[in-house]
């Protein structure tokens, strides 16, 4: 798997807060009102019939920032990294900012549960009595088993801006008897290394037939900007229609039952 990552300095410090969705207490009902599949309201939800507008996300998930305690390799090669994994670590390198590669080792469960979900998790590194922010650049698995084998970190400063690749998540039903096809399932986004948005929700709550949302539709997570063609198609309103061939296997289908019946009806 492999994350784009580049930095630049950012103009501002600004950020955005995270607003937590608290859980109804034990006993009490949940009052919020809630989607037809279940979601709570919050959501960008796009003005029907038209595409949405461009309004700013509410309780888009920010990326994880969380902690991992490393050891410094000492060892190199490929003999080296096969012996760090039969330990249950996993070889990892850290560079950037013309600071020399800190070759390390991090506990493999841990990394796991860490990136398993998230590529763009901000990481604080713990080694040698340092803390450092990283982020995942390249994760390099096994191809049967899926297991990290390999991670490249590149160290990140507070107040920086990188350029990542987030996944786009779909919320809401468009129109009844119509279906939406995703034609972009990443963006490119700049954003503050501290306010990385782990998704970034695009809304079709009762969007018809023949809408197109389009990336200058979809708002921009706070500080962030889209550095995608802004009339690049992301998603797709469509009612399914059959094709000659569905036409012909149910015409076919219904000879059949016909048959069917004609011979239950003579016997």
């Amino acid at each position: 798997m492999v994350a784009l990552v580049t930095i630049a300095r950012a103009r501002t410090g600004a950020g955005n807060s995270c607003i937590i969705d608290r859980l109804p207490r034990r006993g009490r009902p949940d009052t919020r009102l809630r989607d037809r599949r279940g979601g709570a309201t919050g959501r960008l939800v796009s003005p029907r019939p038209g595409p949405p507008q461009s309004r700013r996300p509410t309780g888009v998930p920010v990326a994880d920032s969380l902690t991992l305690t490393a050891t410094v390799r000492t060892e190199f090669g490929k003999g080296a990294a096969r012996r760090t994994r039969r330990a249950n670590l996993i070889p990892a390198v850290l560079y950037g900012h013309g600071e020399a590669p800190r070759h390390l080792a991090l506990p493999s469960h841990d990394t796991f549960l860490v990136l398993k979900d998230n590529a763009n998790a901000l990481i604080t590194l713990e080694f040698d009595g340092t803390k450092q922010l990283a982020l995942a650049k390249h994760i390099q698995r096994d191809p049967v088993r899926r297991t990290i084998e390999h991670v490249d970190f590149v160290i990140v400063r507070k107040g920086e801006r990188v350029t990542v690749e987030v996944p786009v998540h779909v919320v809401g039903e468009s129109a009844p008897g119509t279906i939406h096809q995703t034609e972009l399932g990443t963006l490119t986004i700049t954003v503050p290394a501290t306010d990385i948005p782990e998704v970034i929700e695009v809304s079709v709550e009762g969007l018809t037939d023949g809408t197109i949302v389009r990336v200058a539709d979809i708002p921009r997570p706070e500080g962030a900007t889209i550095d995608v063609d802004p009339e690049h198609e992301v998603v797709v309103i469509s009612t399914p229609r059959a094709t000659a061939d569905d036409l012909a296997a149910d015409e076919a289908a219904a000879e059949a039952g016909a048959a069917a019946g004609a011979d239950s009806t003579e016997d």
